[in-house]
């Protein structure tokens, strides 16, 4: 059942995608921000505590739910399996912006993606050249695909996989939303929510890499992720990105006064290198063919982990046969 689940889901966002505005995240946002307003008093546990409210009060209804419709009937179960997964997943959340900026470097419009890409990642994008338009595109594609897909992925494969899922994606929300607005990023408010993602995304993050680093040059990828990763404060960041860019053949990242400027908190904080070392990283400068290649990139570690599932599907089948 899990495997149809996402089968299905995936179809089904590919027929009747979700943007990343929509009405469902965009409540789950303002919730947080409410629990937030009536828990913040200045103390890091005080954090810690709403961060269990709003975990436990968005997940215990799903898990719930679940419960009820497999006592139920399979089939209620499975329905729930998919509208759950839809709900969760944002494989083309983003990719409008993407396919924009590709289709304006392609026909040397560098202004319009300059544009696009400074709407996607509300930030300056104003003197940037086409390959550094491409590579930060590029990084936030893959970091962006990771948390709406492969993470998902991962934990709906749990026990309890709807509720999993959503907590997943609201763990992501809350370090988000507890940590980048200007009068948070300096609290202790938010560290618990962007210490427990970093824990609750660890082994996600690793799974995600290895799948980049099977389908695409696999020697490459555990190079840059081996001796590279650490150029990335963020050690999820660094970790995706170094293995997805050794995967490409690209280099990704650059020194800290340039990414600062133009990518988000979460994606944009790497340590600066010395020259040496960053002619050591694998690969070339990133140019706009290379956005092509990340679309096949995501793809084939898509069809992998459906493949994967598909053949744990099959184990688990055939046991209940015999």
């Amino acid at each position: 059942m899990t495997f149809f689940s996402i089968l299905f889901a995936l179809l089904i966002e590919q027929l009747r995608p979700l943007r990343a505005d929509n009405a469902l995240y965009a409540w789950v946002r303002n919730y947080a921000t409410r629990i937030e307003r009536l828990f913040n008093a200045g103390h890091k546990d005080h954090g810690r505590f709403a961060w269990f409210v709003v975990v436990v009060s968005l997940t215990i209804p799903v898990a719930l739910v679940y419960w009820l419709c497999i006592s139920m009937n399979p089939l209620l179960a499975f329905i729930w399996n998919v509208l759950v997964v839809y709900l969760t997943l944002g494989f083309r959340h983003y990719s409008h912006y993407y396919n924009s900026i590709q289709l304006a470097l392609n026909s040397g419009d560098e202004v319009t993606a300059r544009s696009i890409l400074g709407e996607w990642i509300k930030k300056d994008t104003a003197g940037m050249d086409a390959s550094e338009i491409s590579r930060i595109a590029v990084e936030r594609a893959l970091i962006t695909t990771h948390r709406n897909v492969f993470g998902v992925f991962f934990w709906f494969l749990l026990p309890l996989g709807p509720a999993c899922a959503v907590m997943y994606r609201v763990s992501e929300c809350l370090a988000q939303t507890w940590n980048e607005p200007k009068h948070l990023e300096n609290e202790d408010f938010g560290n618990f929510a962007k210490r427990a993602f970093f824990w609750i995304d660890w082994l996600p993050s690793r799974m995600t890499a290895i799948a980049f680093a099977v389908v695409g040059n696999f020697e490459d990828a555990i190079y840059a992720w081996r001796n590279f990763a650490h150029r990335w404060k963020d050690q999820t960041v660094g970790i995706i990105l170094a293995a997805g860019g050794g995967a490409m053949g690209v280099r990704l990242g650059a020194p800290v006064e340039i990414v600062d400027r133009v990518l988000p908190v979460d994606a944009a904080t790497v340590h600066a290198v010395d020259d040496d070392e960053e002619d050591a990283l694998p690969g070339d400068d990133p140019s706009p063919r290379v956005l092509q290649s990340t679309v096949g990139l995501v793809w084939r570690a898509l069809l992998l982990w459906m493949i994967l599932l598909l053949i744990l599907s099959a184990g688990k089948w055939a046991g209940a046969l015999s």
